[in-house]
Order: structure tokens, then sequence, then C-alpha cells
């Protein structure tokens, strides 16, 4: 049997507040690369991770929701790419790329249930921590399946420039909808609108009235909104949706490094405008990822969806590239290479 070196990020102890990067430390293991009879797990070498907004969530103790939590003292948990380096299941075979839920090390023993086979090489692998993995899902099931576009309806979308948002925005134009994006940065306001085709996009920051700023850029209102932000964005949003509008709640991204999270004022306009608004968890919708692929991967290779990627390289950067997404460091998806194939 052999062993090797098994390089970890390790959650040192639930977080409260804002994270740091000290909540984390990157140690070295080893691991035996031989899987245990009668498995059916895939022992993994993990490629690339994803860097995702939910993964602080999984840091505090009573996480609500059935989400489950990180352990202190193992290594975080989260999606990525790996290559099979052993297989004790029969759907998957030595030299398979896949992509799910592992760990963040090396190397990862990891249950075959729930990982997704890549068939498909021609784009970057990355790819699919983002676009043609559970953010792609994300932003496709919660905009059609619960945003239910109509053609000329108009769309807003906060954290647009995001790994979720910027599909978002490039789904509805391609829906026939008028969209509007915010984002923390003049970069990335103007990533919005000249390479994601927002009809128009603002910097949250510089608004002292997000209410007026949304009357400004829909005067006839919002029919849906793709929530990823909470708090002041969508009390504004309340006063501005349309009779029959539409609110898939993906994330509230504001709220997830308070003690004492924010309440919302606006609520009664649930009632007034007819809102339905939803929150949903994406492995919910995982049973349309064969179609989610059909639709997405034509308009990949014909360039009519793009998107950006924020790469961090080396393992012993993650703790890094992930603190970075609570406070907008990143532009565009935030992936960590942990190594190439």
């Amino acid at each position: 049997m052999t062993q090797v070196r098994n390089k970890q990020v390790i959650l040192k102890d639930y977080v409260s507040g804002f994270p740091k990067e000290s909540d984390m430390n990157i140690v070295d293991s080893t691991i035996t690369l031989k899987l245990p009879q009668d498995s059916n797990e895939l022992l993994l070498k993990n490629l690339y991770l994803s860097c995702d907004p939910y993964m602080r969530i999984l840091m505090t103790k009573d996480t609500t929701g059935g989400l489950g939590a990180h352990t202190p003292g193992s290594p975080l948990i989260g999606y990525g790419v790996s290559k099979v380096l052993e297989s004790g299941h029969q759907d998957y075979k030595k030299g398979d790329l896949v992509w799910g839920i592992t760990k963040w090390e090396e190397y990862s023993l990891i249950p075959a249930a729930g990982m997704f086979k890549i068939e498909h090489t021609d784009v970057p692998l990355s790819y699919y921590t983002g676009i043609l993995g559970m953010p792609g899902m994300t932003a496709y099931a919660g905009f059609f399946e619960l945003g239910c576009p109509k053609k000329g309806e108009n769309v807003f979308v906060s954290a647009a420039s995001g790994a979720v948002g910027q599909l978002v925005g490039q789904f509805a134009k391609l829906a026939g909808c008028y969209v509007v994006g915010s984002a923390g940065t003049k970069e990335k306001v103007d990533l919005l609108k000249n390479k994601f085709g927002y009809d128009e996009a603002f910097n949250y920051k510089e608004e002292h009235d997000l209410n007026a700023a949304l009357k400004r850029y829909f005067p006839e209102g919002i029919d849906i909104y793709f929530e990823n932000v909470g708090s002041k964005t969508l009390d504004a949003v309340l006063l501005n949706m349309r009779v029959h509008g539409r609110i898939p709640v993906c994330g509230m991204i504001s709220q997830y490094n308070l003690t004492q999270p924010e309440g919302v004022t606006n609520l009664a306009h649930l009632i007034y405008k007819r809102i339905h608004m939803q929150g949903f968890v994406v492995v919910d919708y995982y049973h349309l990822y064969t179609k989610f692929l059909e639709f997405v991967s034509p308009l990949i290779r014909e360039g009519k969806v793009v998107y950006v990627e924020d790469i961090a390289e080396g393992l012993e950067n993650g703790p890094a590239a992930l603190i970075g997404l609570y406070n907008g460091r990143n532009v565009g998806k935030q992936v960590v290479v942990v190594a190439h194939e």
C-alpha cells in the first residue's frame, strides 16, 4: 500500500462573526492510496475546489435547514473537480473525471453517490466548479423553474457578477428580458454591462437610497428579483416589485457573518402584490442536470454565454480565496487550483 502526503485545509473551530484566514489551518497528513474492500467509495485526486458563499454557513455550529456543518479539526467540505485514482463503484473507473462534494485536501476518499461524471472535456475543467456545476445549476433552476420568465419582463439580480449572478443575467437576456444588476465595485459594474450583457448595472455602495435607485432603473417595477444578498436590498426590492412578481431566494450573503441577523420591514408587500417568494437549495434540482447541460453547452460553444473565473493557485491559498468572497475581493467565480491534471 502506497502512502502519500495529503495537504489539507482544516477548520480550527466553529466561527462567530466574520471569518478569518486564521480560523483555518494548513496541515500535512498522509493517506493510503488504496480503497478498502467492498467499498462504494472513490479515491480522488482533487484538481479544482470551489469557493462558495454558503460555506460560511457550514462554519457555524447551529446550522439550520439540514445543510450540515463543517467539523472542527477536519477538512472543509465543498464542491470540486477531481480525478478518480481508485474506484469501488461500478459506474466509475480509474482515470475518470468527476465533480461533486469533496474535501479541501489533495486526496479524498468520498462516497460515489452524488458525484457526477464529466463526459465533455472540450471546456476548461474548472468550469465544472461553476457554469457546468453547482452554480450553473443554481442559476438555471432558480431563474427558469422558480422565476418563470416571460419575454419582456423586468429582472433584477443582486451580487450580479458572482458565480451565479453572471449566469442569471445572461439567461435572462436570452429569455428576452430587461436586466439590471448590482455589484460592489466599478470594475464589476463594467463587467456586467460590457461582458455579461446586462442592460444596466449600478454600484450599490454608491447608492444612498436603494429604493430610489431601483425606481430609476425600473420605473415600471420588477417582475423577477434573483435574491443573493438579503437585508436592505430585499427591503428596497419589495417596494418595487410588480403584482405577481417572483423572488427566487438563492442566498443572503449580507447575513452570513452577522451575530444578529438584520430584519426586513417591507414584507407586507408580499401580500399587497401577491408576490411568490421561494427559497431553494440546488440539490433539489439535480434531476434536471442533463437537461441543463443540453441547454447551456451549445451556448458556451457558440459564445452566447461567457464565464469569468478568479483563479487562486495552490491549496495553501484556499483560505484567503474563501475569505475574499465575503469582502467582495473576487471578480467572477472564485476557484482554487489544487493540482493540474
